[in-house]
């Protein structure tokens, strides 16, 4: 809402006309000599760019914190304050900034707006000087002397000549500016000379030093005196500006009256049906449709462009339309509505490619293969193949958008990438419509405009990332349309104006987590699970990709320099904790750096590096990591935790207590965590003597359960077997076996159902030395997909039910304590 319209608010809310800001109480003079209710001591109000004379009623706009308070303190109405002019621009304003003469004025109405700022409506009463403030906070509180201007003078013919031509010289100088005929009768309702002269001294168009000036008069007479000099000067002011415009009128070119001339001659023509030409656009026009010429657009981009043709030549090249029309013509040109890039159909040599590029992975690179044998089919027997969308979903720095890149590569086709992070705009999708100035198509069209083909393959890089619901429409929505292989073949970009088909482009989209993800959104995509690396992956990968590629980088022969497996393994286990291997990347380039440095400052050393430079480099390790127990123990159970950077091995711990039978839980766990624990105690107490322990034991003890690191949260129903094993063991005193480990949810019928991460966490139990694991049954599905070299030494224990993990973790039954 600008000041314009507020005013207007303002002024119909006290029922005077609507365009006339300013207001005036006609009826008296009362106003000017009523000092009733003026206290002693007011709080006082500075006014920026404003003067405010007796009888006079003005809006202000407060926006300071001291003036929004004093006003907020306004609590009834015609309340007085005293309202001084300020000398600058300060902020927050003493006596000292202030001009030495105001006037005591009431508050008679005050407005909140969006708690940004207050509107006040004041009305002066009389003037005052000699200001002296008491105190300063929450705003200036002072006292004033009362100096009403004199009437002297007023009752002569001179007087009333003076005042004749005052009025006369305001109202015209007033109806000219405001181009309002009724201003007149409003201003001759005036009755009063006084309140007239205070009127126009507020109002006039002056700067607030002159009319402080009128303020600082101590007699109408001279103030009127001193108006009819400023009117004078506005009204020579007046006519200069008109004579400049008259003249400016006069010398308009030729190019601007032949612009007008042409505009309407076009209108006629448009009117008639008829074809105007425009010998000044004629080339560029025969340009654009030579273009045209060359491209096979569509039936209805052709019928589009046509239009568009016919009205740039009607248009004045000198014309802002003209650029704007110009440039969306090139844009319809540039997009390739049939240009599509010559595709490889050899699966050898994309398998090559991509194993090129790129370790492991193997679904989605089995996914690619896919998607190219399927493609050549529908090629070859001319089907039309719809759009094909996929997302990748990991951790950062797993090569999601490297692999992209890889698969562009392997098929033939241009790689486009669109950053979607942070993203809050749905024009940046559609496109602004060609209404708004700088408007532009979307990025999506920007992009297959870039790749000069319709079918690139297009990266949409972190779409978890995009904002939803924001000021500026809904992006993440606006891709619905892009992704949806049922409505993509026209998608319609409001710059464009043309359904553009997208079925053709090969759409992957990367994300960290699916759960960012809008529902509609995820529904549209094919996910493929872009899981961390584990131990081995990330040794062949730092081996294969990321040395040679550091190594070139820092023009380093990579016979001068080795790096054995053991020490690359140090590195990815001491300073490094990702699913990833970016931070793996920042680590050898440390080191490869550090030996570039010796080699540059004349140092010989061994080719090899060591575990000890590697200390020395990067430091005391970071990162220790977990162990497996040497000793079996009672309540101790090792389980088994995916993070996002791979799987972890954790121990439960279990400690009993005299008490009433109560279970507490610490270590920082979730809800789901908890109930776990609470199912496996509730299964426990009510199975009791089926499992070896006594019930007197369960009601007459508390078991407290911990999970070690509790600054680190966790949460997950995978622990539920864990929990019940350490109670078991705890109750009945049998230890627990240390080269054993288990994950697996559990339910209140004593079953172990099947639990996620199962590739993570067997190699985090490999890595910590355990040599027998305990799962679900129906999670030999998951074993059955690791690689066989990963599950060497290892032992697998498959179970249905609670009771049948016992046997397997805890010692025999010793014989009871005396």
């Amino acid at each position: 809402m600008n000041l314009e319209e507020l005013g207007e608010m303002i002024a119909k809310g006290m029922n005077v006309k609507a365009n006339i800001i300013p207001m005036v109480d006609t009826d008296s003079e009362e106003i000017l000599l009523n000092t009733d209710g003026i206290e002693n001591e007011m709080p006082v109000l500075p006014l920026m760019d404003q003067v405010l004379l007796p009888g006079v009623i003005i809006p202000i706009v407060a926006q300071r914190d001291k003036s929004r308070r004093l006003l907020s303190d306004m609590k009834t109405p015609n309340q007085h304050v005293l309202v001084f002019p300020q000398r600058d621009n300060s902020d927050d304003p003493d006596e000292h900034c202030l001009y030495p003469v105001g006037v005591v004025a009431k508050v008679l109405k005050t407005f909140e707006f969006h708690n940004e700022f207050t509107v006040a409506i004041l009305q002066g009463v009389v003037r005052c000087h000699s200001l002296m403030v008491h105190r300063y906070t929450p705003y200036m509180m002072g006292t004033v002397s009362i100096a009403p201007e004199t009437d002297e003078g007023m009752d002569t013919a001179p007087f009333r000549r003076r005042m004749k031509l005052l009025r006369k010289q305001y109202g015209e100088i007033m109806r000219s500016r405001l181009q309002d005929d009724e201003l007149g009768s409003m201003l001759s309702g005036i009755g009063s000379d006084k309140i007239f002269i205070n009127f126009a001294s507020t109002h006039i168009d002056a700067e607030s030093d002159q009319k402080y000036e009128l303020l600082a008069c101590d007699s109408y007479l001279t103030r009127t005196d001193k108006l009819l000099e400023l009117l004078g000067t506005l009204k020579g002011l007046d006519e200069l500006r008109r004579e400049i415009d008259n003249k400016t009128q006069e010398v308009i070119g030729k190019q601007q009256r032949e612009y007008y001339l042409r505009h309407q001659m076009d209108v006629i023509q448009e009117e008639l049906g008829e074809n105007g030409s425009n010998p000044l656009t004629d080339g560029d026009v025969a340009d654009l449709r030579a273009r045209a010429a060359k491209k096979q657009l569509p039936k209805e981009a052709a019928e589009v462009f046509e239009k568009e043709v016919t009205k740039l030549s009607r248009i004045h090249p000198m014309s802002p339309d003209y650029s704007v029309q110009q440039a969306y013509l090139d844009t319809l040109l540039e997009i390739p509505w049939s240009e599509a890039a010559q595709e490889h159909y050899d699966l050898a040599e994309a398998r090559r490619v991509l194993e090129r590029d790129h370790y492991g992975i193997k679904k989605v690179k089995e996914r690619v293969i896919e998607y190219l044998a399927v493609l050549h089919r529908q090629q070859s027997r001319s089907l039309r193949a719809k759009a094909q969308v996929l997302c990748l979903v990991g951790p950062p720095g797993t090569g999601k958008t490297s692999i992209c890149r890889s698969v562009a590569e392997a098929l033939g086709r241009p790689y486009r990438r669109v950053a979607l992070g942070g993203l809050h705009d749905e024009a940046e999708i559609r496109g602004h419509r060609r209404t708004y100035v700088g408007a532009m198509c979307g990025r999506i069209m920007q992009e297959v405009i870039k790749a000069g083909v319709n079918n690139p393959v297009f990266v949409l890089d972190e779409i978890d990332k995009v904002q939803t619901n924001t000021f500026h429409g809904d992006p993440s929505s606006a891709l619905l349309e892009v992704l949806d292989p049922e409505q993509n073949s026209r998608f319609h970009d409001n710059f464009v104006g043309v359904d553009y088909d997208l079925s053709h482009v090969l759409f992957i989209a990367t994300a960290n987590s699916v759960a960012d993800i809008q529902p509609a959104l995820l529904d549209r995509m094919e996910v493929i699970d872009f899981s961390g690396y584990v131990l081995e992956e990330k040794l062949q990968i730092a081996s294969r990709h990321l040395l040679p590629r550091i190594m070139h980088d820092n023009v380093v022969d990579r016979r001068t320099l080795r790096f054995p497996p053991e020490v690359i393994c140090k590195v990815i286990n001491e300073y490094t904790r990702e699913g990833g291997v970016r931070q793996l990347e920042k680590q050898l380039s440390k080191l490869v750096r550090h030996r570039v440095v010796m080699l540059e400052s004349g140092v010989k050393g061994t080719s090899k590096v060591s575990p000890e430079e590697v200390k020395e480099v990067l430091g005391l390790p970071i990162h220790t990591g977990e162990h497996a127990g040497k000793e079996a123990r009672e309540g101790v159970v090792t389980g088994l935790a995916w993070t996002p950077v791979g799987g972890e091995i954790l121990f439960i711990e279990a400690s009993l207590s005299h008490g009433k039978g109560t279970i507490t839980m610490t270590g920082n766990l979730g809800d789901v965590m908890k109930e776990s624990a609470t199912l496996a105690f509730e299964y426990l107490k009510s199975n009791a003597d089926s499992v070896g322990v006594s019930q007197k034991t369960l009601e007459g003890s508390n078991i407290h359960i911990h999970v070690p690191e509790g600054a680190t949260p966790k949460d997950g129903p995978s622990a539920g077997i864990t929990m019940f094993v350490a109670m078991v063991s705890v109750f009945s005193h049998r230890k627990v076996r240390p080269e054993v480990a288990m994950t697996g949810e559990i339910t209140l019928r004593g079953d172990v159902t099947p639990v996620g991460g199962i590739k993570e966490k067997v190699l985090a139990a490999k890595r910590a030395g355990i040599t027998d694991l305990i799962l679900c049954r129906e999670n030999r599905r998951d074993i059955e997909e690791i690689d066989a070299t990963y599950l060497e030494g290892l032992s697998f224990h498959y179970i249905d039910h609670m009771s049948e993990a016992l046997p397997l973790a805890l010692a025999p039954v010793k014989k009871a304590r005396k």
